[in-house]
């Protein structure tokens, strides 16, 4: 197959193949990664350094000839005085060839085909290197360099006497390619200013014969490749492995067609790549639209006809990772407003059920088990944010329960003697962050002096962090202690199956981290969570609810793996056929 067929016939799997980017916080997602169409990119350049994207023209001056021309233009220049004497560079022998060329191309390495140099960083001790905008010259480091872009403006500026004494010479002029080669190898710009850089990074001057556009395409591509004795792979280059970067180069008539070429092609990416974006948003709002009218239904009767219409599309609605999670959400989000089950007017209310566990409650001060705690203020109905059904109640969490925070507060570097020896674990908020449900992990282990000072919480203990990420929750697998970021809840009745509450925080999540100050310390304090409204069912519904999340979850897990192995067989389909045509 030819290499526009390659890449024309097989357009499905390049803007299908998507990885899902994870966001910051349990169950949200950054935008997808069109993972195909980077591999479309890849592919194009690595047929365009390979000589397989457009045809050879035998009438073509061959490159032979073109480095015999570069070799004389050099010789001229040294003899002017232009440019220092070259060390001898030995031709590339065979064995150090990474793959076969057309006739016409010849291997090359970088020090032939360009001049180049790295750059300076002024002392930032010396006040006096540095100045702003209006009265300096623009100065780039690798953050100011797009990939394949344009430097238009750089953040830091240097002066003139920064000029004179560090640089001693004119800055680099506009249209000046720009690799960086340190740390973050193979990145490519062009100045559209003229600009001094830092020394990680090496501005280039392609000799004559040799098309810049076409060196800053490849460039990338032959910087990481390394070469056959490996001297140059890793994250950082030197003047040794800079000089060792090999160069494939064509004719210069095949150079400007190339350069046509893959411009053409990466416009067709770019086009593709907005094609797909705009249909991946057009897809998730059509799916928050949808299950928007499952949470939103005035009845039973409109419920059931918008799960009908949902059912109908199933398949096509639920194939990414996001769509799922929307998913899962609104099942939760069902849950909690009585909307998931049927009421069986035969269940004990949550009114009675509320009456029970405040006499519980004044059973357990009046033995001295547990605190009086003030009284909250009651609900009023303009802070109900939707309507229960018969049998449901509006709480809070200190009606139900025992909420407190965790009381651990050394660390295993702080105060080692609390850890010799330890048998209970110490819970974090990272436990809790990555719990799926349930908290498997720990990060230490108590020994009795560090229980004696901590709180120990029994297993089926609900978790909720109220620092670094908010609201994050789990149910604790076993006996164990946790910090004063955590919170606390034990139902005071045996029949409330945690497992509610926990599916009812997910609901509630984005809520709670509105209370967080604009600090870089996220946190809330205990009486957030105090005056959390919970919808509180009969505790046989509640039973029924959890059983049913939990089939309704599976179903989304199973969707999930097969999402999963679709986009890895996607993903496997297009690395092989990058890797298939460039060899």
């Amino acid at each position: 197959m030819t290499a526009p067929r390659l890449i024309t016939d097989n357009l499905d799997l390049w803007t299908t193949a998507v990885t899902s980017k994870s966001g910051n916080g349990r169950g949200s997602n950054g935008q997808p990664e069109l993972t195909g169409i980077k591999k479309l990119r890849e592919l194009i350049l690595e047929l365009a350094v390979r000589g397989k994207l457009v045809p050879q023209d035998p009438a073509d001056e061959p490159a032979a000839t073109l480095l015999k021309k570069i070799a004389a233009e050099k010789a001229r220049l040294v003899k002017e005085g232009k440019i220092k004497k070259p060390k001898p560079l030995p031709p590339v022998g065979e064995d150090e060839q990474p793959f076969g060329l057309p006739v016409g191309w010849e291997w090359t390495t970088l020090p032939v085909v360009a001049s180049y140099g790295p750059g300076k960083t002024p002392s930032t001790k010396n006040s006096e290197y540095w100045t702003d905008q209006k009265h300096g010259f623009p100065w780039a480091n690798i953050a100011d360099m797009a990939h394949f872009g344009i430097i238009r403006e750089t953040t830091k500026h240097i002066s003139t006497e920064a000029a004179k004494e560090v640089f001693k010479g004119e800055p680099v002029e506009p249209g000046t390619i720009l690799m960086s080669f340190k740390l973050t190898v193979g990145k490519v710009s062009i100045n559209e200013i003229p600009l001094y850089h830092n020394e990680a990074i090496i501005s280039l001057a392609p000799y004559a014969g040799v098309v810049r556009e076409y060196l800053f395409k490849i460039l990338p591509t032959r910087a990481l490749a390394g070469n056959t004795k490996g001297a140059i792979k890793g994250n950082t280059l030197n003047a040794g492995s800079l000089a060792q970067i090999l160069i494939p180069l064509p004719p210069l008539a095949e150079q400007h067609r190339i350069v046509e070429k893959v411009d053409e092609l990466m416009a067709l990416c770019d086009r593709l790549e907005q094609q797909t974006s705009d249909q991946l948003a057009a897809h998730e709002t059509l799916v928050e639209t949808l299950l928007d009218t499952l949470t939103s239904s005035a009845d039973a009767t409109e419920l059931a006809a918008n799960w009908t219409r949902l059912q109908t599309h199933f398949d096509t609605l639920f194939t990414t990772e996001s769509s799922i999670d929307h998913l899962k959400q609104t099942i939760l989000q069902l849950a909690v407003m009585g909307r998931l089950v049927p009421q069986d007017p035969n269940d004990e209310p949550a009114s009675a059920l509320l009456k029970k566990i405040a006499a519980e409650k004044d059973r357990l001060v009046k033995a001295g088990k547990i605190k009086k705690t003030k009284p909250l203020p009651e609900i009023s109905e303009e802070e109900k944010p939707f309507t229960l059904p018969d049998g449901w109640e509006w709480c809070r969490f200190p009606d139900i329960g025992e909420l407190a925070r965790g009381k651990s507060k050394h660390r295993p570097r702080n105060d080692p003697s609390l850890y010799i020896g330890g048998k209970t674990p110490l819970v974090q908020t990272g436990d809790v962050a990555r719990a799926d449900r349930k908290i498997t992990t720990f990060t230490a282990l108590y020994n009795q002096a560090g229980v004696e000072q901590s709180k120990l919480w029994k297993a089926g203990t609900l978790c909720i962090t109220i620092a670094a990420n908010i609201g994050d929750t789990g149910i604790l697998g076993f006996d164990a202690c946790f910090p004063d970021s955590v919170v606390g809840f034990t139902p005071f009745d045996d029949r409330l199956e945690n497992e509610y509450f926990e599916f009812f925080l997910r609901t509630a999540k984005k809520n709670l981290e509105e209370f967080a100050p604009s600090t870089a310390q996220k946190n809330i304090n205990l009486e957030v969570l105090q005056n959390v409204l919970v919808p509180l069912p009969p505790a046989k519904e509640l039973v029924r609810i959890v059983e049913k999340i939990d089939k309704l979850i599976a179903l989304c897990g199973h969707l999930e793996v097969c999402f999963a192995q679709s986009s890895q067989s996607q993903h496997l389909i297009a690395e092989v056929m990058v890797t298939n045509a460039a060899t």
